[in-house]
């Protein structure tokens, strides 16, 4: 039972966010691939402005 898990080529598990892991609520728009957790902290810092 010592399989490793099978890395996923497509589907919505194929990606995840490069800062925390998160696979669940990815924003992918302009190549961000952050969670919407992780996009709403740092969103200021990469210049995106709340209206």
């Amino acid at each position: 039972m010592d399989e490793e898990k099978k890395k996923r080529k497509f589907g919505r598990g194929a990606n995840e966010c490069k800062r925390c892991g998160r696979k669940q609520g990815l924003v992918r728009r302009y190549g961000i691939y952050l969670c919407r957790q992780c996009f709403r902290e740092i969103a200021p810092l990469m210049g995106f402005k709340k209206y």
